[in-house]
């Protein structure tokens, strides 16, 4: 709870997944993927209740297993590939109530850490926001990027750029999916994660990996391992 307000931390996990098979319950630097997501949750000073939304059987039975609530089974309907991803999100606040917001947290964003989502809602709720959405600095500034026509040839994305050098580039954001944070009242009104009033909280290149291919998965279990060495170091 933060400023007499209710936080419900929401894990969307279906089944079936494509580019990764089973990502979601595959060993993950010797957990299940989605684990590291439920255990950084379960520790956030802020975040009442963590819950599960999924239809997958062996998914849920993971999820329980360490501790994430599952109050409901996800309707077949909204697990299929098709599903705009907003309406697990509605179905979920809409069948499980009693909280004022929600932050939806990926299980593709195992490197996500607790003092991250506990930032994110302490600046939320100081600047008084409806949603509050993590992103992460582009490393690709698309001032310095072509298009190319059916002859190679190329043309500036930006047309305006005449910037020179790399440090007098404006810094730009990209969504890194690891949080979202919204108003509930807003989200059922708007039924949109991202609004003109939303704000961003800036998270570090490293813990903005965001698992969507097997060389994704590869390279967020690189940076995990070195952070738990990094830990097990500092311990000795």
């Amino acid at each position: 709870m933060k400023n007499n307000k209710k936080i419900l931390a929401l894990i969307p996990a279906r089944g079936g997944s494509k580019r990764v098979k089973n990502k979601n319950i595959k060993d993950f630097c010797g957990k299940p993927l989605i684990v590291w997501t439920i255990e950084t949750a379960l520790k956030s000073k802020y975040i009442d209740e963590v819950i599960l939304s999924s239809e997958d059987e062996k998914i849920i039975d993971v999820a329980k297993k360490y501790g994430c609530s599952v109050p409901f089974v996800r309707p077949k309907e909204l697990s299929l590939d098709e599903t705009p991803g907003i309406e697990p999100i509605i179905h979920a606040i809409e069948n499980y109530k009693g909280f004022d917001y929600l932050i939806l947290l990926q299980t593709t964003s195992p490197l996500r850490t607790v003092q991250d989502i506990d930032n994110c809602i302490e600046l939320c709720f100081a600047n008084n926001a409806k949603s509050c959405i993590s992103v992460a600095e582009v490393t690709q500034n698309p001032h310095w990027m072509y298009s190319l026509d059916a002859d190679k040839q190329m043309d500036k994305f930006i047309s305006s750029n005449d910037i020179a050098r790399s440090q007098d580039l404006p810094k730009l954001y990209s969504l890194n999916g690891a949080i979202y944070m919204n108003k509930i009242s807003n989200l059922l009104k708007t039924k949109k994660l991202i609004n003109d009033n939303s704000i961003g909280y800036v998270m570090s290149e490293e813990n903005s990996i965001d698992i969507d291919t097997e060389k994704d998965f590869k390279l967020a279990q690189f940076y995990m391992n070195e952070k738990l060495k990094n830990n097990i170091n500092r311990e000795l």
